[in-house]
This record gives C-alpha cells, sequence and structure tokens, in this order.
C-alpha cells in the first residue's frame, strides 16, 4: 500500500533511541524527508546517519524557545513540515506522595508545555501543508493510570486533552491530530520501570516498530479522515472498553 508519504516533510523530536527513532525510520523508510531531534548531540547525530534522516539537532524541548528553535531548524532544512511527531521521555516513576512539587513543575514543561510549544511553533507550516499531521505519543496510562507514575497519569492526560481540543479547532484546515498510546513496546524505558512480558495478554512485548507502522498510516494520505482518537498499541493489556 501506498502511504503517500514520499517526499513528506517530517519533525520526530526525542528521536535517538525507542519509540522516537521507531517513528522516524518508519517515516524515513516510506520516502519521507525526516528531521530529527534529542538532548544528547551525539546520539542525535548517530541515529541521523544510520536511518539516512535529511537532517538533526539537539534540543532540550522541555526549555522555552528549544521547541522554537528545533522547528525553525527543521523548516529550514527541510523547506517546511507536513508531519510533526511530538515525543519526550517520560517523566521519572513516583506516587503522589514521594513527588516533591519541584517535579511537578518539570515534568509540565517536559510534557505539556513541549507538545504545546512545538505545535505552536510549526501551524504556520501545517495549515500550508494538503497533508498536515500532528501525532502525540502518550501512553497507556491515559485510558488506565499507571501505578507508581503520577506525573505520567496527570500530564500525558493534559496531552490528550490538547489534542482532542486542536483536533476540531484544526479540520477545517485539513490537518489531522491523534495520539498513540503504548503500553509494553520493548525500550529502555520499559526496562528502567522493569516491567515483565508476562503482564501482556499476548506473553510478549511489543517491537517498536510494530509501534512505528501504526505511527506511518496516521501520517498516511489514508488515514485523512481520522482525527482526535486515541490508538493504543498495547497487544490488548487496556480493560476498558473505549
Amino acid at each position: 500500500m501506498d502511504l503517500g508519504l514520499t517526499d513528506r516533510l517530517a519533525l520526530v523530536t526525542a528521536a535517538s533511541r525507542g519509540l522516537g527513532r521507531a517513528c522516524a525510520e518508519a517515516l524515513a523508510a516510506e520516502g519521507s524527508q525526516v528531521f530529527i531531534s534529542s538532548r544528547d548531540a551525539a546520539a542525535i547525530e548517530s541515529t541521523g546517519k544510520a536511518i539516512n534522516a535529511a537532517g538533526w539537532a539537539a534540543a532540550d524541548i522541555s526549555k522555552p524557545g528549544e521547541p522554537e528553535s528545533l522547528v525553525e531548524n527543521a523548516r529550514t532544512k527541510l523547506g517546511g513540515l507536513d508531519i510533526v511527531i511530538v515525543n519526550a521521555g517520560g517523566p521519572p516513576p513516583g506516587t503522589f506522595q514521594t513527588t516533591q512539587l519541584e517535579s511537578w513543575e518539570a515534568a509540565f514543561h517536559l510534557t505539556l508545555m513541549s507538545a504545546v510549544r512545538l505545535v505552536n511553533a510549526a501551524l504556520p507550516d501545517l495549515k500550508q501543508s494538503d497533508q498536515g499531521r500532528v501525532i502525540f505519543i502518550t501512553s497507556i496510562a491515559v485510558r488506565q493510570p499507571i501505578p507508581n507514575l503520577v506525573l505520567s497519569n496527570s500530564l500525558r492526560a493534559g496531552v490528550t486533552g490538547l489534542a482532542k481540543t486542536l483536533s476540531r479547532e484544526l479540520a477545517p484546515d485539513g490537518i489531522t491530530v491523534n495520539c498513540l498510546a503504548p503500553d509494553g513496546i520493548l525500550t529502555d524505558r520499559m526496562r528502567e520501570l522493569k516491567v515483565s512480558a508476562a503482564s501482556s495478554p499476548m506473553g510478549r512485548f511489543g517491537d517498536p516498530s510494530e509501534f512505528a507502522a501504526a505511527c506511518a498510516f496516521l501520517c498516511s494520505k489514508q488515514a485523512g479522515y481520522i482525527t482526535g482518537q486515541t490508538l493504543g498499541v498495547d497487544g490488548g493489556s487496556l480493560l476498558g472498553v473505549h
């Protein structure tokens, strides 16, 4: 199936490894011109060369001004933007009672405000595209809170609310806005949290490439009438019926 992604211009953040890298690699494989970023300059350069990215830059999108600079760098390199994949490292684990107030502010900027700033900066380009796409990488926690992850449970839910609101507001411009909610995908984050594959109904971890395939589809021309949705890529772990 031709996904209509040849020569599409894409920005993917937190893409030196894990889900971000997998999404960037999938888009590049479909012929998109991909600009990637992460906080680690050496790691993002290595990834950029490995996946044949069109460009890359080190950026800490939790810091005001850096998302805007990143979008400008991508715009300059690519000549515009059709796709923005908003991804950021997960906030640290902890319960409400063990999480310091200062950690809430840091997580707010990392998880929610980075998304706000990236989309705000990219919006003029997306409005000029005939296939504008915004994908927020969130977590199954937005539908089924995960113990000991109070920051992620709270702030990724805020990103989901932002996405739903934007989907209605930007629909007249032909821009789709969706979320991908992973669970049980084998990444360094999963290793850090010591999650067991036995908890998955499939009895295995998902591969990042399986997650990235869903991302590529939501960016495709075929997904032009899908917006405001949260798609779980979780191997059936979500217990709810919606």
